[in-house]
């Protein structure tokens, strides 16, 4: 009888430290939702506005990833408060998770102001320079007047998500999700169409959107959890902030050089025409949905990977990941299949314009069976962002990017079709997932 009751308990402690696909999902779904907040309002913008015109549709891509590369700072930093919640609340330190928590949200506060600001000020400067049609680049300046002061919504949003997924409690998020998609689609509609805003009244939806899901996280905050047990009380520690910044600089860097990969993409598609601009702004909209999978699932990766770290269960890193994977694959593909099935259905949403329909085809295909290798190789990347090694996943993603932009560099050099430019993610992704499985395998950490 003890012997069974021994191996029951046994049974139950690596069950919850491996985490079974049910746990993986029960955490991963909220943050899926979350995460979906801000590719949704890309991919609505972009549903409304191929409809006002092809130069707005176009500027809404080079506007958006502009945006983005700014908001992934403030991301990257929240993925390293993330970590160190996620190794306290592992190592059983509840009270220090709140405190990490408003040093990281003194700071994101902080840089959204400086940034807001910086955007204001350079961004005309810098894009007048890079991009060629002066309707594209008049569009983009009007969509991000608008759009930089959402950084004061969303970069407080980024540390209670931070704080939530740290801790594995990441239901809320299902609710702020559904409110800004709930805000977004009819505040578009009016703004855009009601109040003739255009691409600007897109902008100002979105900022909108975004404050109304803080607001429902904050209220969740302070009515389900237990503050006094997370020790949620405002102090201020440099200690701790400069812990945090160690592990978060490397993220920082890391994510905004990702979407300014994009950004650089985008410019070269842009030099093709305003036609493959916007043919590829509705391929990227569309593969929104998609990442948001793969940045759910790699997240998770990266808190439960602290999490049995701080723990001493180093040895069930690879065991979850694989878990991660199987269940990402079980998520995505059907999708894939779909999407393949009611491809012109889906880019007709976007505009009614047969060329455009007609040329987004083969791109459209080379984007979605991405997902095949994008998806390992984010859950492994994002595996060694959960060791601390976040310097480690910043070289990693230079020496990729290097060869990432090495490749578009030829194909500008040559008559290719637009597919080719897209079929160059394939290496990127595949090369991230190659160096953090050495890592993972040969490091210790």
């Amino acid at each position: 009888m003890l012997l069974k009751v021994a191996w029951l308990i046994v049974s139950y402690w690596f069950e919850q430290m491996n985490y079974t696909y049910k746990n993986i999902w029960l955490i991963a779904f909220p943050m899926m939702m979350s995460i979906l907040i801000e590719q949704l309002i890309n991919i609505t913008d972009a549903l409304f506005l191929g409809h006002v015109g092809d130069v707005e549709l176009g500027a809404s891509a080079l506007a958006g990833i502009w945006f983005l590369a700014i908001y992934m700072l403030g991301f990257g930093f929240s993925l390293g408060l993330q970590v160190i919640i996620a190794r306290r609340n592992g190592e059983q330190r509840y009270s220090e998770t709140g405190k990490t928590f408003f040093q990281g949200l003194s700071f994101l506060l902080s840089m959204a102001a400086v940034l807001c600001l910086l955007s204001q000020t350079l961004s005309p400067i810098f894009l007048k320079h890079l991009i060629i049609s002066d309707d594209v680049y008049n569009a983009v300046i009007r969509y991000l007047d608008g759009r930089i002061w959402g950084l004061f919504f969303s970069f407080p949003f980024l540390a209670l998500r931070a704080f939530l997924v740290g801790i594995t409690q990441t239901k809320a998020l299902n609710m702020a999700a559904f409110t800004a998609v709930l805000v977004n689609i009819p505040m578009n509609w009016l703004l855009i169409f009601g109040f003739d805003m255009g691409i600007s009244g897109a902008a100002i939806a979105s900022s909108f959107a975004e404050l109304c899901s803080l607001i429902v996280l904050t209220i969740y905050v302070f009515r389900h959890i237990n503050r006094h047990l997370y020790g949620l009380h405002w102090s201020m520690d440099i200690t701790v902030l400069k812990e945090v910044f160690s592990i978060s600089v490397w993220s920082m860097l890391q994510f905004f050089m990702s979407v300014a990969i994009w950004f650089l993409f985008f410019l070269a598609i842009e030099r093709l025409g305003e036609t493959e601009l916007a043919v590829s702004n509705i391929i990227r909209s569309v593969s929104a949905l998609f990442s948001v999978i793969v940045n759910a699932l790699s997240g998770v990766t990266g808190s439960l990977t602290s999490n049995l770290i701080g723990a001493g269960e180093k040895r069930n890193v690879f065991p979850l990941c694989h878990r991660i994977i199987r269940l990402g694959y079980a998520v995505g593909v059907p999708l894939i299949v779909l999407a393949l099935l009611f491809h012109q259905f889906i880019i007709g949403a976007y505009t009614g314009n047969p060329t455009i329909v007609q040329a987004a085809w083969l791109p459209f295909a080379v984007m979605l069976l991405n997902y095949f290798f994008a998806l390992p190789g984010y859950v492994y990347l994002n595996a060694v962002t959960g060791t601390g090694a976040t310097r480690t996943v910043f070289v990693f993603q230079v020496t990729t990017t290097i060869a990432y932009l090495f490749c578009l560099w030829g194909l500008s050099r040559c008559n290719v079709p637009l597919a080719a430019y897209w079929a160059v993610e394939y290496l990127f992704v595949i090369l991230l997932g190659v160096q953090s499985v050495f890592y993972l395998k040969y490091k210790q950490y």
